[in-house]
């Protein structure tokens, strides 16, 4: 069992596992195809580079920088995560909900 605030956010980032995203990820019905997992996976490192949970413009910059210009895109992030990609992939990476997300 995981100890998460009111919206489903992990308290402790520590605390994530795989198996939180996959069980957040369904309990929010979405598939974690390959494509998804690496941003998960990039909002985890993001965290890890600069220990706060991005909000959409940090993230859609470091994910260029990473993964290319083309998935550097706040229009492809929308399309994977709607309706608000960092918060939908900061809650999926374990990490707390970004500080402007509504």
């Amino acid at each position: 069992m995981y100890n998460i605030d009111e919206e489903g956010f992990l308290i402790n980032p520590a605390d994530w596992d795989t198996t939180f995203a996959r069980e957040t990820a369904s309990s929010e019905g979405i598939d974690l195809t390959a494509e998804r997992w690496q941003l998960v996976e990039q909002t985890r490192a993001f965290y890890n580079d600069y220990g706060f949970s991005p909000s959409m413009r940090p993230l859609v910059k470091y994910i260029g920088m990473n993964l290319g210009a083309d998935k550097g895109k706040s229009i492809y992030l929308m399309k994977l995560f709607p309706p608000s990609p960092a918060k939908i992939l900061s809650k999926l990476a374990g990490l707390h909900k970004p500080k402007n997300c509504l």
